[in-house]
């Protein structure tokens, strides 16, 4: 009896069974340090909108507009639970896009005040927030690949046996690019009609 259970659990580990929870936990992981990153640019916004209003309070709109897409953005949370969900991944993006984009367009209006882009605080926090969005690329990539690994692995023998009798078989959804990014952006310094 103990002989048998023991091959058993030998058979068990050594089959694959093992592999796919192991790989879920990792890719789980992946997306946890993605939240952690957005979080960390969420927790930029504050201060560079203070900075920046203080220098540029009729800007208040744009002001405005980064502040409510933080809100958005900090109130959307991942559920590591339903990773198969690709809806949740898109509503994710969406809001966390609004606020990149609010920023963006916050870096913009910067280029009217040179006495703001020269502001030690301003330009601590840019830098800031430029590593913050390269940690972004690099834990979304990060993800992308845990969760490949996770896709991969439940169509491929022997764990295909273990991920359609045991585990679930759903793929975990992705990261995607924005809509608009395979387009270089417009860039405009004002020398237009102003």
């Amino acid at each position: 009896m103990f002989r048998s259970a023991l091959l058993l659990l030998l058979l068990a580990t050594g089959c694959g069974y093992n592999a796919i929870p192991t790989a879920e936990e990792t890719a789980k992981a992946a997306l946890a340090e993605v939240g952690n990153q957005y979080q960390r640019r969420a927790d930029l916004v504050p201060n560079l909108v203070a900075t920046v209003q203080g220098f540029a309070d009729q800007e208040r709109d744009v002001l405005v507009a980064v502040t409510e897409a933080r809100s958005k953005a900090s109130s959307m949370q991942l559920d590591p639970n339903k990773l198969t969900d690709p809806a949740q991944m898109a509503r994710f993006e969406q809001a966390q896009g609004q606020l990149g984009n609010a920023l963006g367009r916050l870096l913009v209006v910067v280029e009217k005040y040179p006495e703001l882009k020269s502001n030690e605080n301003f330009l601590a926090l840019q830098t800031q927030l430029e590593g913050t969005e390269n940690r972004i690329t690099i834990a979304r990539r990060d993800y992308n690949e845990a969760a490949r690994e996770v896709n991969t692995m439940r169509r491929t023998f022997p764990q295909v046996i273990w991920a359609n009798t045991v585990h679930t078989a759903e793929p975990f959804a992705y990261f995607q690019a924005s809509a608009g990014a395979e387009q270089a952006p417009t860039v405009d310094f004002g020398s237009g009609s102003n």
